[in-house]
């Protein structure tokens, strides 16, 4: 069975740091690609970040280049999201996904930054 449980969202000052987490069981990280997508209030859902599973080639929303890293750590079958120099923007819902043969996605995970 196929879970994806995501933490390490928060409320943090704008320029702050966030490490976001998605701990994944029924599959194995390495072997798909995984997605970050985010949703904020009255938005449509976006993709902010990308991993391959051949290589660790990675894609991310222009909005966020520079300022995201998207990781993946086997041993921990754990795909992380690494946030720097937030700002009130970026504050969403943050979503780890992966595509099988239907998509699969976390409850998310709330991100809040503000003064």
């Amino acid at each position: 069975q196929v879970q994806l449980v995501e933490s390490g969202g928060g409320l943090v000052q704008p320029g702050g740091s966030l490490r976001l987490s998605c701990a994944a069981s029924g599959f194995t990280v390495r072997e798909y690609r995984m997605n970050w997508y985010r949703q904020g209030a009255e938005k449509e859902r976006e993709l902010v970040a990308t991993i391959s599973n051949i290589g660790r080639s990675t894609m991310y929303a222009d909005s966020v280049k520079g300022r995201f890293t998207i990781s993946r750590e086997n041993t921990e079958n754990t795909v992380y999201l690494q946030m720097n120099s937030l700002k009130p923007e970026d504050t969403a819902v943050y979503y780890c996904n992966v595509r099988m043969t239907v998509d699969y996605w976390g409850k998310g995970t709330q991100v809040t930054i503000s003064s």
